[in-house]
């Protein structure tokens, strides 16, 4: 994946089981061209590095926290994750920071995982930014596929977000 394209773009691998704030743990975030799509308002932009993020100790990946909006980064991923999918994953997460704050329910389970309406959003925010950093359809498919979603899923996933799907 083309991490050259995010070199202003840091994380604390080295971050502590515990609060933070983002900017200690995601460094570089306010050159973030996506930051402009998931955060219209400069004034919403500019307090990103102030969010709150929980960095937990034990395997996983991110999710936002629907009690309170706060950031949940595995500190697995932190040490271990390849830079570009934690970026991706950082900007998908920040699209949800914004939809919980305009009350959407997150976890909304009418609706399977990847058809969920705030999943959708916030994938195609990630994919668009992948996109802008030069990877192949092949490579976001690659990022899209996580282990508790099946290939039909994953196909499903793939069509909503404008990406060449599996097969």
């Amino acid at each position: 994946m083309p991490a050259d394209g995010i070199a202003w773009f840091s994380l604390d691998r080295a971050a502590g089981e515990g609060t933070h704030r983002l900017d200690e743990v995601a460094r570089g975030l306010e050159a973030s061209p996506a930051l402009a799509r998931v955060f219209p308002s400069q004034e919403e932009r500019g307090q990103v590095g102030r969010l709150k993020v929980e960095v937990a100790v034990g395997p996983g990946y991110a999710y936002v926290d629907d009690t309170d909006g706060t950031l949940v980064l595995s500190q697995d991923y932190l040490q271990t994750g390849d830079k570009v999918s934690l970026y991706l994953d950082v900007i998908h997460e920040l699209t949800h920071v914004r939809q919980f704050r305009e009350g959407k329910d997150l976890y909304d389970r009418r609706f399977a995982y990847v058809d969920r309406p705030t999943e959708i959003e916030a994938y195609q925010v990630a994919v668009e930014e992948a996109r802008r950093l030069g990877m192949t359809d092949e490579e976001v498919l690659d990022y899209l596929r996580i282990e508790w979603v099946t290939e039909e899923e994953l196909a499903r996933l793939a069509r909503s977000c404008g990406v060449q799907g599996p097969g």
